[in-house]
């Protein structure tokens, strides 16, 4: 008898964990979803995306049963694209409001960026990683550089081994590379770095020059710097230092044919490009400051902000030594450059340079694509670059970069093929980060409130 009471409080037990499973769905359902595979360009059709704890558990062709899932995002007739990295992001510093940290962590969500790696890095910065990270902070995945190198901060060997080896130590996932950095000074910040084994990335000082810089083995140089410097004949004899903006002055001086020899270089020492083409497009280019200022995202940015890059640009463009023609045979060497350097170079990483001038977070990945299919890259191509690329480069393929089993659940869902029109990501019918769904809704209703506080500072 006691075991016939037994059995019975054992069933009354298991019927109640049935029931409490039936009334208490979990988990996310992307139901009949076509997956944009960007290894190898295919669509993988009218597929069932199932999510939880911020991961991609499952994919499958069909499921018996939707109701066991919390919420169903019904995926018929649309694609589902990794998330993208802006791969030269910049993070604001603590002295901005943390009202205004969160927003320009929302404008790279609400395009789709779910990676960011910050470009100029401050201690601040590696607990909001951390925050990140934890779900304790509605942010794209953060990677963040070290404060910058530069001729200012490291001036003698000595302070590059001490700077170098406590930022290795503090946590930061790279070194940030600025100009003015003295030959010896980078000879010795290099080598300390292999030391402590911490990566460095960025500009390539006029000291150093590209061919010692690819030599040096950067795990990335930044808006395809001292590439132009280093196509002019040595019989020129230049003052390395008369360069101008990222070599402008030197353009007439060129010799394209010896941008190969460059990209094999950037090859054989393993050095990933991010162009930040769109900076060469917006902030030095013959375009009009009316017609960037009339763009819609620029309502997103502070009046404060606008004035100064209206300032700025106005000041380039004031220069005797700016021309539409030499700007023009400028911009096409720099084509030149990242269509080879993708073709025979390294690998390729998307990246903006946001925000800079006229560069608004997440809005200006789009003038940044766009710039490389002008420079030749295929979709594919482009969508490699901001997606598996940087897995790959971060070392975390597997983690993220791609729509699969295990995955992190960073995407994005939009109405139409990618691959075949990239305007389609401009408009992303909601966007998911590591397992948050964002819904077109409250994007716009959140973008809405940042474009009005926009307007009060």
């Amino acid at each position: 008898m006691k075991k016939l009471a037994l059995l019975f409080i054992g069933l009354i037990v298991i019927s109640c964990n049935q029931a409490q499973e039936k009334s208490n769905p979990k988990g996310i359902l992307i139901s009949n979803i076509n997956i944009v595979d960007v290894r190898n360009g295919v669509i993988r059709e009218n597929r069932n995306i199932i999510i939880d704890s911020g991961k991609i558990m499952a994919i499958e062709q069909s499921v018996e049963d939707a109701t066991k899932f919390k919420e169903t995002i019904d995926g018929t007739g649309k694609f589902a694209v990794p998330g993208l990295a802006e791969m030269h992001a910049h993070i604001p510093s603590p002295n901005t409001s943390q009202e205004r940290i969160e927003e320009v962590l929302f404008l790279y969500l609400s395009n789709g960026v779910t990676t960011i790696r910050g470009m100029l890095g401050h201690p601040s910065h590696l607990e909001m990683r951390s925050k990140a990270a934890a779900g304790e902070l509605l942010s794209p995945r953060i990677f963040t550089s070290s404060p910058s190198l530069n001729g200012l901060t490291v001036r003698t060997p000595e302070e590059a081994r001490t700077k170098v080896t406590a930022f290795q130590k503090d946590g930061y996932d790279f070194l940030k590379i600025h100009p003015g950095i003295l030959l010896n000074v980078f000879d010795e910040l290099v080598a300390t770095a292999n030391e402590v084994g911490i990566r460095f990335s960025g500009h390539v000082p006029v000291a150093v020059g590209i061919r010692h810089a690819l030599e040096s083995q950067y795990a990335s140089i930044d808006h395809v710097d001292g590439y132009l410097e280093g196509l002019v004949p040595e019989s020129e004899n230049v003052n390395p230092a008369a360069n101008g903006f990222f070599g402008y002055n030197f353009t007439p001086l060129a010799d394209p044919e010896k941008i190969d020899e460059l990209v094999a270089m950037t090859k054989a020492n393993k050095v990933w490009i991010v162009p930040t083409q769109s900076l060469f497009e917006r902030w030095f280019a013959p375009v009009g400051v009316e017609e960037l200022l009339a763009q819609p995202e620029m309502k997103y940015m502070p009046k404060t902000t606008l004035a100064n890059w209206e300032r700025v640009k106005r000041e380039y463009m004031a220069d005797e030594n700016f021309s539409p023609e030499q700007w023009k045979k400028f911009d096409e060497i720099r084509k030149r450059l990242i269509n080879r350097l993708q073709e025979n170079g390294y690998g390729m990483l998307l990246g903006s340079d946001a925000p800079q001038l006229f560069n608004v977070p997440g809005f200006s990945i789009h003038h940044e694509i766009q710039g490389m299919l002008d420079a030749g890259l295929t979709p594919l191509q482009i969508l490699q670059s901001g997606t598996i690329n940087p897995a790959i480069f971060f070392e975390k393929e597997g983690e993220f970069g791609e729509i699969g089993v295990g995955q992190s659940a960073d995407l994005f869902i939009i109405n139409s093929n990618p691959l075949t029109d990239l305007s389609a990501l401009k408009e992303p019918i909601g966007v998911m980060v590591r397992g948050t769904w964002l819904s077109r809704s409250h994007i716009d209703s959140k973008l809405a409130q940042i474009a009005k506080n926009a307007e009060k500072n």
